[in-house]
């Protein structure tokens, strides 16, 4: 069974690794989404894989670390793309997390990054 969780987060970022003509270069910003994929079997007592309010408890420290931030001002955030930012969350919430499958960061309703660990 997996079940997802999603946030959102408001932040800025610059790419300062693509040509400066290229309009990500410059400071912009993003009403980001980022969904946690978990999967594992449902315990019979509870009902559940993993208890919505434990995946929000686990996410909260790495939420209050990016929302209304500039990412590139973030530790390990240097290139903050969505695909850095998506193995960033990674490397800090699997910890926690065992269950966790994969991590989805997107920056658009178009665009998006997902990672699945390795």
């Amino acid at each position: 069974m997996k079940i997802v969780q999603a946030f959102s987060f408001e932040a800025a970022h610059h790419l300062p690794n693509v040509q400066p003509s290229h309009r990500c270069h410059r400071l912009h910003g993003h009403s980001y989404r980022v969904e946690l994929t978990l999967e594992g079997p449902v315990d019979p007592a509870t009902g559940f894989v993993a208890d919505f309010f434990d995946i929000e408890k686990a996410f909260a420290p790495v939420l209050a670390r990016l929302d209304h931030y500039c990412l590139n001002d973030v530790e390990g955030l240097d290139n903050p793309t969505a695909e850095n930012i998506a193995v960033w969350i990674w490397r800090r919430v699997k910890p926690a997390l065992p269950q966790l499958r994969a991590v989805i960061v997107r920056e658009t309703k178009d665009c998006w990054a997902e990672y699945e660990g390795g």
